[in-house]
Formats: structure tokens, sequence, C-alpha cells
């Protein structure tokens, strides 16, 4: 439970990390990037979550949610390049 605890911890700490780019980032193509970085430590959460509550119902959650947020960078990146 330690390591679970440090590694939330540790995921807190980059999710700041990455809000802070993503609230400052000087480009689109920055705060894209600190979106898919927010996503992914979201999903850590979600399995952390789910580890320490020992539920294994929040890893379905957890492919659906990365599943999502890799279909929506793709679009952003997308439009960005002026592929829409």
């Amino acid at each position: 439970m330690l390591l679970v605890s440090l590694a939330a911890i540790l995921a807190g700490v980059a999710f700041l990390l990455a809000l802070w780019r993503f609230l400052q980032g000087p480009t689109a193509a920055d705060r894209v990037v600190a979106f898919d970085v927010l996503t992914i430590v979201s999903i850590t959460g979600i399995l952390l979550t789910a580890l320490a509550e020992g539920r294994g119902i929040y890893l379905d959650v957890a492919l659906i949610y990365g599943l999502l947020s890799f279909l929506g960078v793709i679009v952003v990146a997308r439009h960005l390049e002026g592929g829409l």
C-alpha cells in the first residue's frame, strides 16, 4: 500500500506540472501534448484507484477513457495541421 500511495503522490505532481504546461503553453501544440499527458496521468489515477480498492471494473473505465483520449488527440492534431 505504501508503493500505491507513493505512486499516487508522483502522479499528482505530474498532473500539476502538466496542468501548468496546459495553461501556460505558448502554442496550441504544447497544449495538445499537455492535454494528452493529463489524460494519461488521469488514467494512471484510475488504475491506482482500481488497485487500492480491488475493483476490476475501473480497469474497463480506464481502457475506454484511454481509447477516447487517443481519438480526441488525433482529431485535434489533424485540425491543427489543417487536415480536417
